[in-house]
Order: structure tokens, then sequence, then C-alpha cells
């Protein structure tokens, strides 16, 4: 029995907290059960692909008119807002999506990230635009580790150093909100901090998942001498 549930799916349960995560998650179990039928599970998880959509689009008319990226910022909020019922709503109605659920979330949430950097680069002139591969890099990092980490631990964590996806999502909207106040010079002075500090939030999360690996290995190795 004990391993079988070693052996267990735990791809729906997230590990670790955020500086959100108490209000975001009495938000969640307070309207579940409110959700209406006809809105199923997979219905959310899809919607992401119209925010994503959406996002270029707006991204597209902002470069005329600055105050399109409030219709950025509501897509990344409604994102959160789907994101946020998709996996309570199939957990409280027994949906048995689990597995689909993990694979379509995650994928999902790379495109999104990818058309709010792909928004973004339409927007920044063209001699800053490769500052948008650095970041897409490293913020992809933190979803390679998140994905190693899961395959060696059975643990998913989504949150580092008190940060995750909603908190980035909030980020994200502050940014939208200076740029209609300050324009977009501010979004090209800030590019080169934001990559500074994701290198470094990076490579203290890849030595402490290292660390973690490295004391498992060590105590099976013990336990089986």
């Amino acid at each position: 029995m004990s391993e079988e549930k070693k052996e267990q799916f735990a791809g729906d349960k997230k590990v670790g907290t955020s500086l959100l995560n108490f209000w975001e998650k009495k938000f969640i179990e307070k309207y579940t059960p409110k959700i209406p039928k006809l809105i199923e599970t997979y219905h959310l998880t899809y919607s992401t692909i119209l925010w994503s959509g959406l996002i270029i689009l707006f991204s597209w008319l902002a470069q005329n008119n600055i105050h399109w990226l409030w219709g950025i910022s509501s897509c990344i909020f409604l994102q959160w807002l789907t994101d946020c019922f998709d996996g309570s709503v199939g957990r409280y109605r027994n949906t048995g999506l689990i597995k689909w659920g993990y694979y379509m979330d995650h994928f999902l949430d790379y495109i999104f990230l990818c058309a709010i950097l792909i928004g973004y680069s339409i927007l920044l002139p063209d001699n800053f635009k490769f500052l948008q591969f650095f970041i897409l890099a490293f913020f992809g990092a933190f979803m390679v580790n998140t994905y190693l980490s899961f395959a060696a631990t059975n643990k998913f964590k989504i949150t580092y150093l008190k940060i995750g996806p909603t908190e980035i999502r909030l980020l994200f909207i502050i940014v939208n909100t200076l740029l209609i106040f300050f324009g977009k010079t501010y979004l090209k002075w800030s590019l080169p901090y934001v990559i500074g500090f994701s290198v470094l939030g990076l490579i203290l999360v890849v030595y402490k998942t290292q660390k973690e690996l490295w004391e498992i290995d060590m105590k099976n190795k013990n336990n089986n001498q």
C-alpha cells in the first residue's frame, strides 16, 4: 500500500505558499460551488487560448493607443480567474481529468506567458526586443525546474521565494499601468532589472532544488545499505 501511495500522481496538488495564497484560496473555496454547471473545467482551461490571442491583438492596437493596455491587463485578470477555478471545479465535480488538466493547464500557462512577451515585443523598439529573449529564457527555466523537480520528487511546486503565478500576473498588470501613465520609456528602463532579479532568483531556486534532491538520494542510499 505504501508503494502505491508513493507512486500516486500528485500533479494536482501544489506545494508551497505565495504572498497572496491565503486570500486566493479563500476566494476559490467560496466561489467554486457557484460556477454555473454549463461551464466545465475544460472550458476554463481552454479559455487561456482566448486570453492569449486577445493579448497579442490588444498589444498590436496599443502601438497607436496605449490605453489598449487596459485590455491586456483585463485579459491577465481573466486568465487568473479561469486558471483559479479550472482545477477546483474539476475536483469539486469529480470530473476525473487530473492528468489531462495538469498537462493542458500548464502547457497553456506557457503559451500565455509567451503571448504577454510577444505583446511587449510589439510595443518595444527594435533595439530592445532582444531582451525579451532573455526574459523568456529565464522564466522558462523556472518552469523547467518545476517539472524536473516534480518528476524527481512527485511534489509539484510552482511557488518560489513566496512568488507564484498570481504575483507574476499582478506584476504584469502593474507594469501595464505604469506604461499607460509614464510611457514606454519605463519598460525599457526596467527590463534589465527584471532580467537581473530573474537570474538571481533562478540561481537560488536551482541551488535549493539540487540540495533537496541530493539529500533525498543520500537518505535513500543509507536506507538501502
